[in-house]
């Protein structure tokens, strides 16, 4: 609580009928603001992607075949995807199937859980207010 009496965050997406890139972005968002919060370093083996509502929900996005085989080409073991793009794992060429690790996110606590090496210190986690 301290840190937001010094600090104040603010993160600008157009709305949704706005050509752009950016709220497939959502979910690593959230993920490098909580981890620069609480002074965790984030997995180097994993990639992610989703746009996430007001509410913490990971929602769909498109391209995921591309993101897929980038990620794959990219060296990473590891993929974080919206659960409600699962309609397109049969889209991913088998090879990056096989050799990727999925993790399906319905909320933002999930991505927090799957993606730290470590548990947080007992300090960060009350500085969380969690």
């Amino acid at each position: 609580p301290d840190s937001f009496e010094k600090h104040d965050i603010h993160v600008h997406v157009p709305a949704g009928a706005i050509p752009k890139d950016g709220p497939s972005a959502g979910v690593a968002m959230f993920v490098a603001l909580h981890s620069l919060h609480a002074d965790r370093c984030v997995r180097a083996d994993t990639a992610m992607t989703g746009e996430i509502s007001l509410r913490g929900l990971v929602l769909p996005v498109g391209g995921i075949k591309e993101k897929i085989v980038a990620a794959h080409r990219a060296g990473i073991c590891r993929v974080m995807l919206p659960a409600r793009n699962k309609k397109d794992y049969d889209d991913i060429p088998v090879s990056a199937r096989e050799q990727l690790e999925f993790v399906w996110l319905e909320n933002v606590d999930q991505a927090l859980d799957a993606v730290f090496d470590c548990p947080a210190p007992a300090d960060a986690l009350a500085a969380d207010g969690g």
